[in-house]
């Protein structure tokens, strides 16, 4: 059998997923009664992936076209997920870079076409959404080709082919001007430029452990790339562990790939991508070799952690009433079990028994383990999310973010000034044909921390920010953080309208009147930058007197609600979020005002 194995690589929403979706719907994996249900962007299929219209993980999928089998694998686009990227260049020989035909490259384009360079892969260009209005390819590609030159590409790198598509109408061509109303012209592109595997089945087995999933029936699954010899069912193998140790085991079940589904096969040749039953202890960048010849192939290296966060225990009054997982050994065995799929994170134990320090690529990246976590029901507090910093040379050293902002040009001078104060350097300044200038920045990592919805409102809602890791740079010096202090809670008891009336001058609200609070817990935004605390729970008092208009409605601001990432981004380092399967709540780390007092003094 004939096989190509390929990644699709791009920033966020330029259409990866749903590309893969159209390749699939024309190579005929559906049949025709299957059409009808098949779901748009059918590759994502986590919850989260589905409510935020992104992919997380990697999956793969395959197509026959002609007499081939095409492995098809689509990858995250936000760089906080880069670890699913860099593990999946080991098992593709050829990357598609998508690009938006309006937008060009972004962030996200250049981290993972950097990665994709640096593994030696000749990438084919995709200029998708070319039917969409004000779009511009030829400009797009000229952008292209910058960024290859920017990122060192070889000569042979330099020399990619083109196919202009749009993968929501289901067409490419390979010169603008051609008709077409399939993805024919991909196809073949792919035919031609991609280099079929290498690897022969008459060496001893070689497979590499890229990705780790679980089924139901049999356990473990260990995806990745057959490169070498051939694998069969119930076949004796030698797992090379990360550190040389080997250890015998059993291959009880393989599978490869058809459309998107899983089918069982009886043996696999070198070049396929399959998954392999039967061996628990199991980790990403292992090898599965043969058990006479066992040679390990080279482990997968994947960029160091750049954010830490602390997660803790719940302390709160309110703490177990509304999650089942709510001890230090839950959480615990839960970011264990996080560690074997996610390869670029990494979970340390404190002094404490009931704080773990977990460490990964990004805010995403944590608040989307945060939230699959609070929705299997598990309580928890986190601190707010700090950088790490490196010691090079006795300097100290910090992550630094490229920074894309698309703004309207009355607020380009707003965006400069708040950038400027979180040390950020400007690297170009680019003005648009409809009223948008593009700046570019170089900043601290930890100057991006609660800056979006700063941001946001500064530019009233019309400004794109996108950022992903460029490098370490040296310490650039103290960042200003939070202008202004909160609004705390005196008692414990339930909101009432008549005090949340009377504070309606001192701040932002962020609750609404009949929910529990407890003392300690953040209730709204000073207009100052000092803390005050305040008591939302007073009821007005009773009398038999009546006076015209002092029995009017009180009328409330609606409060400000927070998501989980907009809540980590707001939180001060003396303060925590409390995250529960029914609630996020902001608080201090200290609950009673004269512990806050002792402590910061």
């Amino acid at each position: 059998m004939k096989i190509k194995n390929i990644a699709i690589i791009a920033h966020v929403d330029h259409g990866k997923t749903t590309l893969v979706d159209c390749l699939l719907r024309q190579s005929g994996v559906f049949g025709a009664h299957e059409l009808e249900k098949v779901a748009e962007r059918v590759m994502d299929s986590n919850d989260i992936e589905k409510e935020r219209g992104i992919t997380i993980f990697s999956k793969n999928a395959s197509v026959r076209y002609g007499d081939y089998k095409i492995n098809i694998v689509d990858t995250p686009g936000h760089a906080d997920f880069g670890g699913e990227v860099q593990r999946i260049m080991k098992m593709v020989d050829c990357v598609v870079l998508l690009v938006d035909a309006f937008e060009g490259p972004m962030p996200q384009t250049k981290y993972v076409l950097k990665k994709a360079l640096e593994q030696g892969h000749r990438p084919i260009v995709v200029v998708n959404k070319v039917d969409r209005p004000n779009a511009r390819p030829e400009e797009v590609l000229y952008m292209v080709y910058d960024l290859f030159i920017e990122l060192n590409a070889n000569e042979l790198q330099l020399e990619f082919p083109v196919v202009y598509a749009s993968g929501k109408a289901g067409f490419a061509k390979k010169e603008l001007e051609e008709t077409s109303d399939n993805m024919q012209p991909l196809f073949e592109t792919i035919l031609e430029h991609v280099e079929d595997p290498e690897g022969d089945s008459a060496k001893p087995t070689q497979f590499l452990i890229t990705n780790i999933e679980y089924d139901n029936y049999v356990g473990k699954l260990a995806v990745g790339r057959l490169y070498n010899g051939t694998l069969k069912r119930n076949q004796d193998v030698m797992l090379i562990k990360r550190d040389g140790k080997q250890v015998k085991g059993k291959v009880s079940v393989l599978y490869g790939y058809e459309g998107l589904k899983r089918v069982e096969i009886q043996e696999a040749y070198s070049g396929d991508i399959i998954s392999v039953a039967g061996l628990d202890n199991i980790d990403i960048g292992e090898t599965i070799a043969d058990i006479n010849e066992s040679i390990a192939l080279p482990v997968i290296d994947i960029d160091e952690p750049t954010l830490a966060m602390t997660f803790m225990v719940n302390d709160s009054p309110f703490a177990g009433k509304e999650g089942k997982f709510v001890t230090s050994r839950n959480i615990w065995d839960r970011l264990q079990k996080e560690l074997q799929t996610n390869v670029s994170m990494r979970v340390e134990a404190t002094e404490s028994p009931d704080a773990f320090v977990v460490k990964g690529r990004g805010e995403l990246q944590l608040s989307i383990l945060l939230e699959n976590m609070r929705r299997e029901g598990f309580e928890i507090q986190v601190s707010k999310p700090r950088v790490l910093f490196k010691d090079i040379d006795g300097e100290k050293y910090e992550p630094i973010e490229l920074a894309m902002v698309d703004v309207d040009d009355a607020f380009v001078g707003v965006v400069i000034e708040k950038m400027g104060i979180r040390k950020g350097e400007m690297i170009t300044m680019t003005p648009g044909t409809d009223g948008y200038t593009r700046l570019e920045f170089k900043v601290p990592a930890r100057g991006l921390i609660g800056f979006r919805n700063e941001f946001l409102t500064d530019t009233k809602g019309t400004g794109i920010l996108n950022h992903s890791f460029y490098d370490f740079e040296l310490y650039r010096g103290p960042i200003p953080t939070r202008a202004k202090g909160v609004l705390i809670s005196l008692e414990q008891g339930t909101t009432v309208a008549y005090a949340l009336g009377g504070l309606q001058d001192r701040g932002i609200l962020f609750t609404d009147p009949g929910i529990a609070v407890y003392e300690g817990m953040i209730v709204g935004e000073h207009n100052r930058d000092n803390d005050l605390v305040v008591n939302v729970c007073k009821t007005k008092k009773l009398t038999n007197m009546r006076a015209a208009g002092s029995d009017d409605a009180v009328r409330l601001a609606a409060p400000r609600r927070f998501t989980l990432e907009q809540a980590l981004d707001y939180i001060a380092d003396d303060e925590l979020v409390e995250i529960t399967p029914e609630n996020i709540r902001l608080r201090k780390k200290f609950l009673k005002e004269s512990d806050r007092r002792k402590n910061s003094k």
